[in-house]
């Protein structure tokens, strides 16, 4: 672990402030700051007993028209943004939730002291489960503060839209609110807490907003203030000097001018091939996509066809969505995950165990241990949408941990006449790709999860932000044994974490053998751009140099010296 983040002063005046990178690129602008939630006085009277039928049905109804709020905006989103608004649009609704709210309704409290009464209890359960599972505190936050703010006809909560362009400076932002943030005004977005793979910093990339996490100091800094943020440095300097700072943001949009003019396909400059591709969720994000220099689909998300349902999506009905996805990539590779739900991401219909610690629970492929019905039917529909499509789709499962379970799945895959993979993002599967490798044609790196669960690191945890920063050599070293395993085989492994979306690191990867790299629409041009710039050797060479580090400051560092000997 590189140690805490640090305050550094750099002029009279002037500070900067270092938190975890999570998105790359540089802005300068006024901070502005989120409006302050609605806190209602909770010492009010009981309700009367006569009262308390209508309160539970004020409850009720906005409850209800926030879930809807938030499945309206999901239908005009895409990729993570849709699915987080479709999962607090759920959470909502959740009857679990909603029922500890009207005990406390029935019992004489107002609705909105309930609402926070019953998110108060269920943030502290998820809390002390960690993981995955206290990720989802500040979207259930987020869901009650909305539902209050509706209750007492207040203007729903969220981001200022502000006159020009800013930098949005908060403690940590819902990932509803991520969501909805313009990137023509929002330029620039540092928190003091998350982590570098929070559903923040997810959604951030994907909208190309520079994004710095983990930031100590960062409350005490005042909105209308002058910032420049570094979102590949992990810096936050305040009152920078005007002329350091412009000079700052013309260099960097120097860079994107090069950026812009990649087209792919891609490649090192020597033209050893690596495949840039798109991650996405739903045929909306793909369309979107399009507009990006991708080659195809490296991360087919399939759990927004799941996650909002009571119940199972048909055979028919979930074929449609996998088809209009593929049409969209019609003669392109499009690589599927078959459904990661459990741990935060619960099906409704599912039989999910009571689990003391869901983040390493009944997630992903073990979910077909349960009720191999759900993933049987998932694979003869995705097999439905894949017919005589040429290239025919890759199909991977998560959360694979045995040479076995990749086995059965990848006989269930050709079965259907589909190309079988799997996603090594357990550390299991890294130490045992060769092995995995004898079953599946194919191997892609999530490198989120194998980050948290190789440093035993809370992704949303501040405190271990730096634990679960891509650049940890123990993680890249694990992604390093899996592509070298990969080559022997002669099978291709790629990468479709958040790794991939940055332009630096992605070179690394090449270096170790990666064969394709998937990202966010939105990074897309600047991974290609980046390795078009360097030779295959000079990729080899900065991932040596990274395999030699203990932490991850010292990795980035070696990668830019191997790369370029004067510091580009």
């Amino acid at each position: 672990m590189s140690g805490p983040p640090q305050v550094t002063r750099i002029s009279q005046g002037a500070l900067t402030l270092r938190g975890t990178p999570a998105v790359p690129g540089i802005a300068a602008a006024p901070a502005v700051r989120p409006a302050p939630r609605l806190r209602p006085d909770l010492r009010s009277e009981p309700v009367a007993e006569s009262d308390r039928a209508s309160e539970r049905e004020a409850f009720l109804a906005a409850t209800a028209a926030v879930a809807d709020r938030l499945r309206e905006r999901a239908t005009h989103a895409s990729g993570a943004a849709a699915e987080v608004l479709s999962a607090n649009a759920a959470m909502a609704a959740d009857r679990g939730w909603l029922g500890v709210a009207e005990i406390s309704i029935a019992a004489g409290s107002p609705a909105a002291a309930a609402a926070i009464a019953a998110t108060d209890q269920f943030a502290e359960v998820f809390t002390k489960l960690g993981g995955l599972m206290a990720e989802r505190v500040t979207d259930l936050r987020d869901v009650c503060d909305r539902v209050v703010a509706e209750l007492a006809g207040a203007p729903e909560p969220g981001i200022p839209t502000p006159q020009r362009p800013s930098i949005l400076l908060a403690d940590d932002l819902a990932p509803a609110d991520t969501a909805g943030l313009d990137p023509n005004l929002i330029v620039g977005l540092a928190t003091s807490r998350g982590g570098p793979t929070s559903h923040t910093a997810i959604i951030a990339r994907q909208l190309g907003i520079p994004c710095v996490v983990a930031i100590a100091g960062l409350d005490d800094v005042p909105a209308g203030v002058q910032v420049l943020i570094d979102g590949s440095a992990g810096s936050v300097a305040v009152g920078p000097d005007p002329e350091t700072a412009a000079r700052a943001v013309a260099e960097y949009r120097r860079r994107e001018s090069r950026t812009a003019a990649w087209t792919g396909p891609g490649a090192t400059s020597d033209g050893h091939p690596v495949e840039i591709l798109v991650n996405v969720q739903d045929a909306a994000g793909a369309r979107a996509a399009r507009s990006h220099p991708a080659e195809g689909i490296g991360l087919f998300r399939t759990e927004l066809c799941f996650l909002d349902h009571e119940s199972e999506p048909s055979v028919a009905e979930q074929a449609d969505i996998y088809r209009d996805v593929f049409d969209v990539y019609a003669g392109s590779k499009v690589v599927i995950r078959t459904l990661d739900a459990g741990s935060d991401k619960p099906l409704r219909f599912a039989d999910h165990p009571d689990e003391a610690n869901p983040a390493l629970g009944v997630r992903g492929i073990r979910i077909a241990a349960r009720d191999s019905g759900i993933l049987d039917r998932q694979l003869d529909a995705i097999a439905s949408a894949a017919a005589d499509r040429i290239p025919t789709p890759w199909v991977m499962a998560p959360m694979i941990s045995t040479a076995a379970e990749a086995k059965s799945f990848a006989a269930a895959v050709r079965a259907r006449g589909l190309v079988p993979g799997v996603m090594i993002e357990v550390p299991a599967a890294a130490l045992l790709a060769e092995a995995i490798l004898e079953h599946v044609d194919f191997l892609s790196i999530g490198t989120n999860d194998l980050a948290q669960y190789t440093m035993a690191a809370d992704r949303m945890s501040a405190e271990l932000a730096a634990l679960t920063d891509p650049w940890q050599p123990a993680v890249l070293a694990l992604v390093a044994r899996t592509a070298t395993a990969g080559t022997s085989a002669g099978k291709p492994v790629g990468v479709c974490g958040e790794a991939a979306a940055d332009p630096l690191l992605a070179c690394v990867l090449a270096g170790f053998g990666i064969r394709s790299l998937s990202a966010a629409g939105a990074a897309v041009a600047a991974v290609g751009a980046a390795l078009s710039e360097v030779t295959l050797d000079d990729c080899r060479r900065a991932a040596a140099a990274v395999l030699a580090t203990s932490d991850p400051e010292r990795a980035r560092a070696a990668a830019r010296a191997a790369l370029d000997p004067v510091g580009r």
